[in-house]
């Protein structure tokens, strides 16, 4: 052993499971590109808009009162009765005593894979897949299994005979995000009714990442919220729905989240949160409460716009040669195929940044069966897709970006 292997060797490190976690190649292509000037990154989930003002207020006004000190673990009881109103008016009577509210998202990822996965037991995951939902039970020790959407002439597809063969009874979790990130791949009511019965056969836990479920773009039967475990399971089945402020009202920044959940996890769920959290700020909090009591038309308006801006992308992407883009139903990406992408999408967003000051995601940050496209996020102006379109193609021109 070389005396570098040695020095190495005796240097304090993390426990073998965290150092064997993806690092994120989202960051990894932001931060390469964060200190260039003029790049225009859609490289992140989030609009370029900032959080509408009676959401800020609504914060403001709590720090001014002096919402500063520490709330309930599971969340403050106006913020859950608003949720608890809100869910049951999208999904079916939900009771407050099923709403836990947690600090961001994918907090409430973590805590619900805390819940019910232990080290060794097995998770089964639909990919393409945003990296932190697949990298969070290995944290937790667990054997991570992943089922592959088919890509063709129609977009991304599932295969549910694959999925329902991967879950076996020794499979403890599925967990499955609908509306997809990086996909916009959407299960449809009858693939969920199909999963759901079988997990029940089994006893399998499903944790559902419904984050985008408002970002949903149906043409046929114009609803407002994508299909649901929550319209189909009964609230103390094996069913936990995890849910984010971040994408419905633009509080990205903001960290506040929320899960629904049996009754009988509340007790359990609200130690976790002490032992990560103790609870979401409480001025936050109120923001939250104004978002859902006084954001739908906000919502609804902002739907409106993110489907004429994904639309608008795709009719433009689809002008430039080697481009292969289909409009998806949900979320804000377009996940597509670029000239190049096939033989390392990572480098090729590193070089789009460089050379072509485009911010885009590689499609391997997304697992092995991302290789080959990359991810767009559509959320901002038409004006700003277009210099990026624009930008697209003098690269794959091999024209300098002037």
């Amino acid at each position: 052993m070389s005396e570098t292997d040695v020095h190495q060797a005796l240097l304090p490190h993390a426990r073998d499971a965290v150092r064997a976690l993806r690092p994120s190649q989202i960051r990894e292509v932001a931060n390469a590109g964060l200190s260039l000037p003029d790049v225009l990154p859609f490289w992140f989930g989030e609009s370029d808009r900032v959080t509408p003002s009676f959401i800020r207020d609504a914060a403001s006004e709590a720090l001014a009162a002096g919402a500063t000190f520490y709330s309930h673990n599971l969340g403050i009881a106006p913020l859950r009765a608003a949720l608890a109103g809100y869910v049951s008016a999208l999904h079916g009577a939900t009771a407050v005593d099923h709403v836990a509210v947690t600090s961001a998202g994918v907090n409430a990822l973590m805590l619900a894979a805390q819940l019910v996965v232990g080290a060794g037991e097995r998770v089964v995951e639909v990919t393409p897949l945003w990296p932190n939902l697949v990298e969070i039970p290995k944290i937790l020790g667990a054997q991570v299994e992943t089922v592959a959407l088919d890509y063709g002439p129609r977009g991304w597809a599932l295969d549910l005979d694959r999925l329902l063969a991967a879950l076996t009874p020794a499979t403890k979790v599925l967990m499955l995000n609908s509306p997809n990130n990086p996909t916009g791949w959407v299960m449809t009511r009858d693939q969920q009714r199909a999963v759901l019965d079988h997990c029940r056969r089994h006893g399998i836990w499903i944790i559902a990442d419904e984050v985008y479920e408002r970002l949903y773009y149906d043409d046929g039967e114009g609803s407002a919220v994508a299909p649901s475990f929550l319209d189909l399971a009964a609230r103390d089945e094996r069913v936990i729905c995890v849910n984010s402020f971040s994408k419905a009202w633009l509080m990205t920044g903001w960290r506040l989240g929320w899960i629904v959940a049996p009754a009988s996890l509340m007790d359990d769920l609200g130690k976790l949160v002490e032992y990560n959290t103790s609870c979401a700020p409480a001025f936050v909090q109120q923001a939250g409460v104004a978002a859902v009591q006084h954001g739908e038309a906000f919502t609804r308006q902002l739907v409106g716009e993110l489907k004429a801006s994904r639309d608008h992308l795709v009719h433009a992407l689809s002008a430039l040669p080697g481009v292969a883009v289909k409009a998806p139903p949900g979320a804000m990406y377009l996940f597509f195929a670029l000239p190049g992408a096939a033989a390392g999408s990572l480098e090729l967003c590193k070089t789009l940044v460089r050379d072509a000051r485009i911010g885009l995601a590689p499609g391997s940050a997304f697992g092995p069966e991302g290789e080959g496209f990359v991810r767009w996020c559509y959320a901002c102006d038409t004006a700003r897709l277009d210099e990026g379109v624009a930008r697209l193609r003098r690269f794959l021109d091999g024209r300098p970006v002037g």
